[in-house]
């Protein structure tokens, strides 16, 4: 589900700007390429639902057309998302449990705060299990104006048993994500036994926003009343469901995965990351990725919408680096 990869890819970057001289720069085409992808997945879910919240997790650095925080934004790009979501700002960007260095975490913010005073909503999630580093998380990121959610787990596969009510937990309706406080990123139900199980867990919290997959499993997906019920807080308020999706690697236990892949891979798909298997690179770019994603009534996009989710989260932004 959730991959954690991104700090290789730095270090690919890293050897690869290393050895080029200062005169060479970086090929925008695959960034480009990514945030025409992003708003093509916003403007197809939202001519079916207006308000659909689209939030990409990582590649902050293409809010920018020249990939500087200071730089000009791409409005194309930014009107067609909500806010950001981001890694292991604070903890987790080498270990989990360790501060992200400074130098990582500030260069972050440098474009987390740019898009927050272009008005959108930063989503930050920590990987700290430590009660003291858990409380800093939290802390830090308020202060920064961030919405957090310190996650114990890696796998994000299970609900934190501290702090033992949200931060900042309200009774408040939620309907837009501005008025969201705080988060939970759940997205592997492989501790719940049944869909039920996971539901029942899920209203019993006071979470603002849950962030959760489309699939209990490789066969069965939530529906739209199992969704709507999810909806409901446990304190009698409403909260917003936004739905996981990775859009930058193929993920062979996925409905549109194909067995005849393995030994004839399409065009589109690349090979498999070699820290994560089952999990492929994509030519995100290329219509028949593109057609699995979005633009059909069979599309994994449609899907979520057919269900009842609030808005997509996007994974796997950051694969413009891997072709960089």
């Amino acid at each position: 589900m959730k991959k954690n990869h991104h700090f290789l890819l730095y270090a690919a970057i890293i050897l690869v700007v290393t050895s080029c001289s200062k005169d060479d720069e970086i090929d925008p085409v695959y960034r480009q390429r990514m945030r025409e992808f992003v708003t093509a997945i916003s403007q197809y879910a939202r001519s079916y639902q207006s308000g659909f919240i689209v939030i990409p997790q990582n590649g902050i650095e293409i809010i920018t057309d020249d990939g500087e925080s200071d730089g000009p934004l791409n409005s194309a790009y930014m009107n067609a998302i909500n806010g950001h979501g981001q890694e292991d700002l604070f903890y987790g960007y080498n270990n989990d449990n360790e501060p992200t260095p400074a130098a990582d975490a500030n260069y972050l913010q440098s474009f987390l705060d740019a898009s927050k005073a272009a008005g959108k909503i930063i989503l930050v999630t920590d990987y700290c299990s430590d009660r003291d580093l858990m409380e800093n998380s939290y802390a830090t990121n308020d202060a920064k104006g961030y919405i957090s959610f310190a996650a114990d787990h890696r796998e994000l596969d299970n609900i934190p048993s501290y702090p033992s009510q949200p931060f900042n937990s309200n009774s408040g309706n939620v309907i837009t994500l501005a008025q969201v406080e705080n988060f939970l990123y759940l997205i592997n139900p492989v501790n719940y036994a049944t869909k039920e199980e996971f539901i029942n867990a899920v209203v019993q919290t006071n979470y603002d926003l849950l962030i959760m997959d489309l699939f209990f499993d490789e066969n069965t997906w939530f529906n739209p009343s199992e969704i709507n019920q999810i909806k409901s807080k446990a304190n009698g308020g409403k909260r917003l469901v936004v739905c996981y999706m990775s859009i930058g690697e193929a993920e062979d236990y996925r409905y549109y995965w194909q067995s005849s892949w393995e030994e004839s891979k399409p065009g589109w798909l690349d090979r498999e990351n070699p820290d994560w298997e089952g999990n492929y690179k994509v030519r995100y770019w290329e219509k028949e990725w593109k057609d699995i994603i979005i633009g059909n009534d069979g599309s994994y996009t449609k899907k979520i919408l057919d269900a009842g989710f609030d808005g997509v989260y996007l994974d796997i932004i950051e694969a413009y680096e891997y072709y960089e």
